[in-house]
Order: structure tokens, then C-alpha cells, then sequence
């Protein structure tokens, strides 16, 4: 990836993690319906690998950071969305972005994340059994679900077109935009 088109990405990044970081504030929103991986899904397609790797990861890192609530699970649930961010590319690689494909990865994404924490943090971490975990993951995964099925039909389309496919937010055209600078 050229310099030039890592430093564009740098505005569309913040705008990204702005979204994900407001949303996560709602009042009384259910933990598991959050905008990560919705978010996410237009990073992938333009940005790569690593920029699909690091908008996970950094988003629960940056958040977890902001509001004091660093523990073992940010590395965790950071990891988890960097892997389900790597999964994302790899889908959208070859695909165009659109709602259906939008819908269509939000429930992979959700499926391997609530397998990748749900399954592994209570059975390693506070003894649960499998089978405990499983079934206790079952009704937090459909709301999870839900949350990112209308996420990825609203949030991921505007934020592709309003955001990622938007030239004037990219910084050669916020310098253009700015004129000379003069002394």
C-alpha cells in the first residue's frame, strides 16, 4: 500500500472508529448489538488485510482505553474482531459491496466471533463447561445477530458510500481544499 493512500485512510479510519465508539455509548443498548463488525466490513473491502486486522482490533482497544475498561478481554474480543476483520477481507475480495453481501458476511462474522469468545472465555476463564457455554452463548448470539443484520442493511452501505468511496475525505483533498498555505 503506497504512503499516500495509508495517510487518506487515516481521516476514514477516525470516522469509522467515531461510529463504532458513539454507538457503543447508546444508554441501555444491549452489550451484543454494537457496530464493529458492520463498520468494519467497507474497511475491508478497500484498506486490506492489515487495515481490516488493525479497524478491529483497534476499535475495541481504543474504546476499552476511553472509557477505562482495559482487561483481559480487550485483547480477546480485540483479537477475535482482527480475525473476523482478516475473514472480511478475504470474503469481500472478490465481491462487490453491497447490502446483500453486507448481510451475508454479518452472519459469518457474528457466527465465528460469538464461536471464538463465547465458546473459549467462560469454559477457560471461569470454569464453565461447553456445553454451559453453548447454550448460554444461544440467545446472546441471536440478539447479536439481529443487531448486525439491521447494521449491516443501514450502517455498512452509508459508511461505504458516504465514507470509504468518498474522495474529499481522503487527505490530499482536505490539503487542496485548505488552498496555499501562505506565511
Amino acid at each position: 500500500m503506497r504512503l499516500s493512500h495509508s495517510l487518506d485512510g487515516v481521516i476514514k479510519f477516525i470516522i469509522g472508529w467515531v461510529v463504532v465508539f458513539l454507538i457503543r455509548l447508546i444508554p441501555f443498548r444491549p452489550p451484543n448489538v454494537e457496530p464493529v463488525l458492520t463498520t468494519m466490513m467497507p474497511f475491508s473491502k478497500r484498506y486490506g488485510i492489515i487495515g481490516s486486522f488493525l479497524f478491529g482490533f483497534l476499535s475495541i482497544a481504543i474504546f476499552d482505553l476511553a472509557v477505562s475498561k482495559v482487561g483481559q478481554w480487550t485483547l480477546i474480543t480485540g483479537l477475535a474482531y482482527g480475525l473476523v476483520g482478516i475473514g472480511s477481507w478475504a470474503f469481500f475480495r472478490n465481491r462487490e459491496s453491497t447490502r446483500w453481501n453486507y448481510l451475508i458476511y454479518a452472519v459469518i462474522g457474528t457466527l465465528a466471533y460469538d464461536a471464538l469468545t463465547g465458546l473459549t472465555i467462560g469454559p477457560l476463564f471461569f470454569g464453565q463447561s461447553l456445553a454451559e457455554a453453548f447454550f448460554g452463548q444461544i440467545p446472546f448470539t441471536a440478539m447479536h445477530l439481529a443487531g448486525n443484520i439491521a447494521f449491516s442493511l443501514t450502517i455498512s452501505p452509508a459508511i461505504y458510500r458516504w465514507v470509504i468511496s468518498n474522495p474529499r475525505l481522503e487527505v490530499r483533498s482536505l490539503i487542496r481544499a485548505a488552498g496555499p498555505v501562505r506565511p
